[in-house]
């Protein structure tokens, strides 16, 4: 049975077995609405704060616990800390079922950082990765892993926090690399 008690989160989509939102097999929940509005954005469709469908959290929990395979989920958008309240929970359950959690925003860490919300700064907590800045169609480079333009930066936030400096995160396949 459904926990009514969990928000409803305003989604675009899901995509089941992605190889490319994050390291290894995701579930990926797109989220409706953004307040950037980036020229060239990938995902247009996910703008409008009033469009795709209302979803329990719990019914995405459970998706993703179908799926043994998951190395992860990855929240994307629209801007997911829009609707932080309602992803804490599926990060939550993320977390307690040893998975990994990558989230997209538009906005830069040092700007979430600053907001007050509660479920903003839980949300970041819970997060091992952060894809942060808005999509810049002038530095737009297919090329990059996770991020479509230069600006943006793939933050490892496990390190970040304890460094507390930014550190970029490095796939193991990158870290491999250095070993050869």
């Amino acid at each position: 049975m459904l926990n009514t008690a969990c928000p409803k989160l305003r989604i675009a989509g899901t995509v089941q077995d992605s190889i490319v939102d994050g390291p290894g097999i995701r579930f990926v929940i797109f989220t409706q609405g953004c307040p950037h509005h980036c020229p060239g954005c990938h995902n247009p469709q996910t703008h409008d704060f009033a469009g795709g469908y209302e979803v329990n959290s719990e019914e995405l929990i459970q998706k993703m616990e179908e799926n043994p395979l998951l190395s992860g989920v990855t929240f994307s958008g629209g801007e997911p800390f829009c609707q932080a309240e309602a992803l804490v929970p599926i990060a939550e359950a993320v977390k307690a079922a040893g998975k990994h959690l990558m989230v997209y925003t538009g906005y830069l860490y040092e700007q979430l950082l600053a907001m007050k919300d509660p479920f903003v700064q839980r949300l970041l907590k819970l997060a091992d990765v952060l894809v942060d800045g808005p999509f810049i169609l002038a530095e737009r480079n297919l090329t990059l892993q996770y991020r479509g333009s230069e600006n943006q930066r793939v933050i490892d936030l496990k390190k970040t926090k304890e460094a507390g400096e930014i550190v970029l995160y490095r796939s193991e396949y990158e870290e491999l690399e250095d070993c050869w």
